[in-house]
């Protein structure tokens, strides 16, 4: 405070109470001032939480296939695929892909239309190199191109390599459900995943309790214009499907292979055999369709005599894989047919 012996006049400076109102004055802007650096800082403050808050999420997923347990940054820049049993459900869930076997998918992938995507060919005539342009962070790879595993660890050794393909041994059902849950780890597709296999389990409860086991099936392979036996549990495609359904077979063969084609047994060591059921894979709907010799199974099926007198063909009971599922042996396919067979029994 000013010395009063020392103030002005009174005419020339301001009286006790200006003073005190001017200090006031002052005292109050220079709070406020304060405060709106305080605010300020705060803003600051949560502005640079907030534009932190993203790298607190979850940037990296750690999953487990048939080599080991991976970690990997998500989601991945460049994908490839080349698991045929894996490309509907990519599909479905938006995933884009730098590469793949295109040359392998059927014309129900959305991705056959896609020209961006380098195609790799299939795995007869691979073109493997084509992989090193797109610099991939991620390969499914399996199935059909599983035998081409090293070779992608030298053309893209930055890239984690997946290996998700259905182990021998394990049950079929619960392997493409592992497929499916790992897929949707991957991918951040957890919950879409888990609707695939409740679809996929409804389909298998509604066959279970829709079939009686007194009545017999046959699982059979057209390809070529043949009739091929595709034996339960080791047949290709319709085999493990006896397994997961409890179905009795009406006729079982020693030493029984996996062949893609089936086993060349007589069709009327078929017909001997009376299935109350014939459940059929046409390999050639799917790779063949186009050929002008491509007869569709239904056909075969019914200029077949020694079938004739079949109770499944007397009865109608012939129940055909969706046409693509050759070449599209995902959860989707085996979910598709298993609805048709459910559709089929419960019609009787």
């Amino acid at each position: 405070m000013l010395d009063p012996s020392r103030r002005p006049p009174i005419s020339a400076a301001l009286n006790d109470k200006e003073i005190m109102a001017s200090m006031k004055l002052r005292a109050a802007a220079l709070l406020s001032v304060a405060a709106l650096s305080l605010t300020a800082c705060g803003s600051a403050s949560g502005d640079a939480a907030d534009s932190t808050a993203p790298s607190a999420e979850a940037t990296t997923v750690t999953f487990t296939d048939n080599n080991g347990e991976h970690t990997i940054d998500v989601p991945a820049k460049s994908v490839v695929a080349t698991d045929n049993r894996t490309f509907e459900t990519l599909d479905a869930w938006g995933v884009e892909l730098s590469a793949a076997a295109v040359a392998l998918m059927p014309d129900t992938i959305g991705y056959t239309s896609n020209t961006d995507i380098v195609d790799l060919g299939n795995h007869r005539e691979p073109n493997l190199e084509a992989v090193v342009a797109v610099a991939p962070d991620l390969i499914i790879n399996g199935q059909r191109f599983a035998q081409y595993e090293e070779d992608f660890q030298k053309l893209a050794p930055e890239a984690t390599i997946v290996n998700l393909d259905l182990v021998d041994g394990e049950p079929f059902d619960e392997e493409l459900k592992r497929q499916t849950t790992v897929l949707g780890q991957i991918f951040q597709k957890e919950t879409e995943a888990e609707q695939l296999i409740a679809d996929f389990d409804a389909a298998i409860e509604r066959v279970k309790s829709a079939y009686d086991t007194e009545q017999t099936v046959m699982g059979v392979i057209t390809s070529g214009g043949n009739i091929n036996y595709s034996a339960p549990t080791t047949g290709r495609t319709l085999g493990p499907v006896f397994d997961f359904l409890g179905l009795t077979p009406s006729l079982v063969v020693e030493n029984a292979s996996t062949d893609h084609q089936g086993d060349d047994i007589s069709v009327e060591a078929i017909a001997d055999s009376n299935p109350d059921w014939l459940l059929v894979m046409d390999r050639d709907a799917a790779v063949g369709a186009d050929d002008a010799s491509y007869k569709p199974a239904s056909e075969l099926l019914s200029n077949s005599e020694a079938l004739q007198n079949v109770t499944a063909a007397k009865e109608g009971n012939i129940v055909t894989m969706p046409a693509d599922t050759y070449t599209n042996e995902g959860i989707q396919t085996y979910t598709e047919f298993l609805n048709d067979f459910a559709d089929a029994l419960e019609a009787k």
